[in-house]
């Protein structure tokens, strides 16, 4: 009869040993943490973040004509393939004059996906759109654009990326256009503004 094989085993480490175990010399030995005895006459600070004084019940009363809308790389797809001239359709929408910003981070998505969206990049060209520079690094836009709205309550985000409106929405104070039926339509503004709703 043969040798039985042993099966080897994948991935096994060596053990090490602790750097606080007892057969390494004291002079060597990891010391253990101390723990700090709390005190308990100490003020405990707990950071609650302030809610701006701009938002009035739970719509931003700071919003007002003309709108800066931040728009995001798919707002401005989806709006080629429902045919809607962007400027136009957002007046349409908010019936006062919308100023379109787009950040660095959405236009190099947008560059990044090259000649088939050429289209998309050259309306994101538009001189009628405001440029936000952006000072971090990567081009994840919707990190941006939610960290934007999040100090400076004074944009609408443009978006029609379900996971961007659900991190928006946690934002008090931010409303959110997107698309739908053809148009364009904003949520959390007040009635009077806005298209009407069906």
């Amino acid at each position: 009869q043969g040798k039985q094989k042993k099966a080897r085993k994948y991935a096994v480490m060596k053990r090490m040993i602790s750097l606080r175990d007892q057969r390494i010399k004291e002079k060597e030995r990891a010391k253990a943490p101390v723990k700090k005895k709390e005190d308990p006459s100490a003020i405990k600070e707990r950071e609650v973040p302030q809610h701006p004084s701009c938002l009035f019940f739970q719509y931003n009363t700071q919003l007002g004509p003309p709108y800066h809308i931040l728009v995001d790389t798919n707002f401005i797809n989806f709006s080629i393939k429902a045919k809607l001239d962007l400027v136009q359709s957002m007046m349409d929408c908010l019936y006062a004059k919308c100023i379109p910003c787009i950040t660095d981070c959405v236009m190099g998505e947008i560059e990044k996906l090259g000649q088939k969206y050429r289209v998309a990049l050259r309306i994101a060209k538009d001189p009628r759109f405001e440029r936000l520079p952006c000072m971090h690094k990567g081009t994840y836009a919707d990190d941006c654009l939610v960290q934007r709205v999040t100090q400076h309550k004074c944009y609408i985000v443009a978006t029609v990326d379900k996971e961007l409106k659900r991190r928006i929405r946690k934002i008090p104070g931010v409303p959110i256009m997107y698309i739908s039926r053809h148009r364009y339509n904003i949520e959390r503004m007040p009635d009077d503004y806005g298209a009407p709703r069906f």
